[in-house]
């Protein structure tokens, strides 16, 4: 299958930690309900979703150029990221044919970044499940011995 069209520039997960440290915009176009479960920590990031779930299956959000172009200018420097890079190619591909001008797609998506264990943000809901449950006392009486031994 040929996609006619601009060239979409895929970056890996690195190069995609290193640019959004600088100037870039994250955009995610993963669902609303997939970028609350986890996201990548940017500083400048935004979520509107290219597709969303429907009782008949995923289809494309008619808004999304709309909604993308309320959000960033033409000429923003961005990354787009989805769960494996599958509709980050299609919206990255969509926002060039839109005149946007220096837009990349995120090879890999969410799934490649939480693997490389890339900072992310979470619900606290998630986070808290992780937390020991003993309280701090209890981890400090484990960590070191109580009697220590006499050195002399």
């Amino acid at each position: 299958m040929y996609i006619s069209g601009p060239e979409v520039v895929t970056v890996d997960v690195h190069a995609t930690k290193d640019l959004i440290q600088t100037s870039h915009v994250y955009l995610d176009v993963r669902t609303v309900e997939e970028f609350q479960k986890g996201h990548v920590d940017a500083e400048k990031i935004i979520n509107i979703p290219y597709m969303f779930n429907t009782p008949e299956g995923r289809v494309k959000n008619p808004e999304f150029l709309k909604e993308v172009s309320s959000a960033c200018k033409k000429e923003d420097h961005i990354i787009v990221g989805c769960q494996s890079g599958v509709r980050s190619l299609y919206a990255t591909a969509d926002l060039l044919t839109e005149g946007f001008k220096d837009v990349s797609n995120m090879g890999g998506g969410y799934m490649d970044w939480v693997k490389k264990e890339f900072p992310v943000k979470a619900p606290l809901e998630l986070v808290k499940n992780e937390v020991p449950v003993k309280t701090p006392l209890e981890l400090v009486k484990n960590e070191f011995p109580v009697n220590p031994p006499i050195v002399g």
